[in-house]
């Protein structure tokens, strides 16, 4: 026999449900920032929604040209960390 939720562990779950589709929906504006700033889009990207509490984000599909320059950004940006570490 399932487990019944009291009103207390409901309210618990529906709140990390907000906060998890809220963190969802911050990482798709700062990737999508990040995205404009190195002249990119994917054109999917979204917020998918909590996922067993846990923000998740759709990043969709692409073209291989801007899988490429998204990984050539990537690349440039890791390389500029390392250069900053002591």
């Amino acid at each position: 026999m399932p487990h019944e939720l009291t009103h207390a562990e409901r309210l618990r779950y529906k709140r990390s449900q907000d906060a998890a589709y809220q963190a969802g929906e911050e990482a798709v504006a700062n990737l999508k920032a990040a995205l404009v700033l190195a002249g990119l889009t994917l054109p999917s990207l979204c917020n998918d929604g909590p996922i067993g509490c846990r923000g998740l984000v759709r990043l969709g599909g692409c073209s291989t040209a801007v899988a490429n320059q998204l990984a050539e950004v990537i690349a440039a940006g890791a390389r500029a960390l390392q250069g900053r570490r002591p």
